[in-house]
């Protein structure tokens, strides 16, 4: 018995005399790593970018703004002996939150000072920083030069132009397939690109926005980042507010960017511009740029010519539409942006509350200065009023397009009736008719359903009654490669701007959703509106905005259902 219960007592005695190494071992294991775990991150504070700091700064501060309120004792870390016995990690970590953190109750702090043009200020500061985190990332690969140039090439494209009564019709052909179409009626007038004499109505701090009459009914909206401050007389160091800035009465000059849309009024800048054939002049700005949309090489060309002739005191972005343009051109686009602000500044000084100060061309002068190109073969009319203003804009501007200029003559046809119109002539009112419609045919079988909604489109694809031949993951891609053409085709048609959001068919394979990135990147090439795409998410949407200037298609040619409001549903409740 003694034996045995000395035998015991010793193995209990070396049994905690090894648990006891094994802890003291343990601790020393875990100190060691702490330490090497300090000693790197004192690394990398020293070895950090501004940017990384600034971001880390950024989340300390974050952190130190959140609080979460509780009762006295609250959050503090329990002991280990307090603990239950038996707790793990995860019983552990939950002691350590706050009860409310616990309860999902948190109280956030609200930042007093903050407004949205500093946020971008930030935002602009840590863009640097984000990029250089996410170079190591796998990205989806830009598209080539090659292609950007064939791209913008484009197969030969064809403009009409249709008037009948007080309704004006334009449509953009490509292979006489309509890519855009654009209409105009004497009572719904576009206001973007017009100036005016505003009246200050209201300033509300706390959206930082100001409500201005420009005389047009329904008051426009000026947000604090469009606020022109430098011209603006400032009480001593006040800061770049916009109650600061603008008073109720107050008169400025403003500038439409956005129509009124539904219950939306316009949106305003006081950074003005004037749009020229192959440059946007900015008065009294400080940008210079380029667009994007041209090759690498044709990029450098026109930066030269514009260090060359680029005017003193005021910006210029050249447009996509200077691709191939001479300098000569060039400099006499310039010389009658300029000539046009200075009529524009004179009007201003003496302009009175509510006044018109500029106003954009016509629907036709407008579309045909912002599209029309040396890639069009031809600019077909069907009105003798029209062929003459035209000819007007183009012998002053683009003199080497003359010849496309056609007049419409209908085709002699006994058995008809009426003479064939020139938009049936080129089958443009069968396309618009299936442009309306929620279901869009793919060539292979497969659809596309189209979802316009009050936040976003909706796009999504299946493959219908296409069945493929190899296997599945090649039949979805051959199906989102096609959706992907038809996808930018029906954006630019029923001018769909916004947010979209594109649910193309589940893919396994990321070369494979790469590609279908790659191609939509590709065919927005041909889109002169601006536009941002996104990469595949891990739900399988692509999402991009497409700048939204004025009403759709489907809003021109629609009008609300008085029995279901628009929702497309009728209630039955009994």
């Amino acid at each position: 018995m003694t034996d045995d219960t000395n035998t015991s007592g010793a193995d209990r005695d070396d049994g905690d005399a090894a648990r006891t190494r094994t802890r003291t071992r343990t601790r020393t294991t875990q100190d060691a790593q702490r330490s090497t775990a300090d000693q790197a991150t004192a690394e990398q504070r020293e070895t950090a970018t501004p940017d990384d700091q600034r971001d880390e700064t950024a989340t300390n501060g974050d952190r130190r703004r959140r609080r979460r309120r509780g009762g006295r004792g609250r959050g503090r870390r329990r002991p280990a002996a307090a603990r239950p016995a038996g707790a793990d990690e995860d019983t552990a970590a939950a002691d350590d939150e706050p009860a409310e953190a616990r309860s999902g109750e948190v109280a956030d702090e609200i930042v007093r000072g903050g407004t949205r043009l500093a946020a971008k200020r930030q935002a602009r500061d840590r863009r640097g920083g984000r990029a250089a985190r996410r170079s190591g990332a796998r990205r989806v690969a830009e598209v080539s030069e090659d292609v950007r140039r064939a791209m913008l090439d484009g197969p030969p494209r064809t403009m009409l132009v249709t008037t009948r009564g007080d309704r004006t019709r334009i449509a953009v052909l490509e292979d006489r397939t309509v890519v855009e179409h654009y209409v105009t009626r004497k009572e719904d007038v576009s206001f973007v690109g017009n100036i005016y004499m505003a009246r200050v109505q209201n300033v509300l701090p706390g959206m930082e926005a100001a409500f201005l009459d420009i005389g047009k009914g329904r008051n426009g909206v000026l947000y604090a980042g469009e606020v022109l401050y430098d011209e603006l007389d400032l009480e001593g160091d006040a800061e770049r507010r916009i109650e600061a800035a603008l008073k109720p009465g107050q008169t400025v000059l403003v500038q439409v960017t956005k129509d009124p849309m539904g219950s939306k009024g316009a949106r305003l800048t006081m950074h003005l511009s004037l749009a020229g054939r192959y440059m946007v002049l900015a008065p009294n700005e400080t940008i210079f740029g380029i667009s994007r949309k041209l090759a690498d090489d044709e990029r450098e060309r026109l930066r030269k010519i514009l260090k060359r002739i680029k005017p003193d005191g005021h910006g210029v972005i050249v447009r996509t539409a200077a691709a191939d343009a001479t300098e000569e051109q060039l400099a006499d686009d310039l010389r009658r942006l300029l000539k046009k602000w200075e009529v524009v500044h004179e009007r201003g000084q003496t302009a009175k509350a509510l006044e018109p100060v500029y106003e954009e061309p016509d629907l036709v002068v407008r579309v045909i200065r912002d599209n029309f190109g040396p890639d069009f073969e031809a600019l077909v009319v069907d009105s003798e009023d029209v062929r003459g203003n035209v000819a007007a804009y183009l012998e002053e501007v683009m003199p080497e397009a003359l010849d496309k200029l056609q007049l419409y003559q209908p085709p002699t046809d006994r058995k008809r009736e009426e003479p064939l119109s020139l938009f049936d002539a080129y089958h443009v009112t069968e396309q618009l008719k299936q442009a309306l419609e929620r279901k869009v045919w793919l060539p292979s079988g497969g659809y596309l359903i189209i979802e316009k909604t009050e936040a976003m489109t909706i796009i999504d694809v299946n493959t219908g009654k296409f069945t493929g031949s190899t296997n599945l993951e090649e039949t979805v891609l051959k199906t989102n490669l096609e959706a992907a053409e038809e996808v930018v085709r029906q954006l630019r048609l029923r001018d769909i701007g916004g947010m979209v959001v594109i649910d193309f068919i589940d893919m396994l394979l990321k070369a494979n959703q790469e590609q279908v990135v790659r191609r939509l990147k590709r065919e927005l090439l041909r889109d002169r509106t601006k536009t941002r795409v996104s990469d595949v998410s891990r739900l399988g949407l692509v999402q991009m905005t497409r700048k939204n200037v004025s009403q759709g298609l489907l809003e021109v040619f629609s009008r609300r259902c008085p029995h279901c409001e628009g929702r497309g549903l009728l209630l039955e409740l009994e």
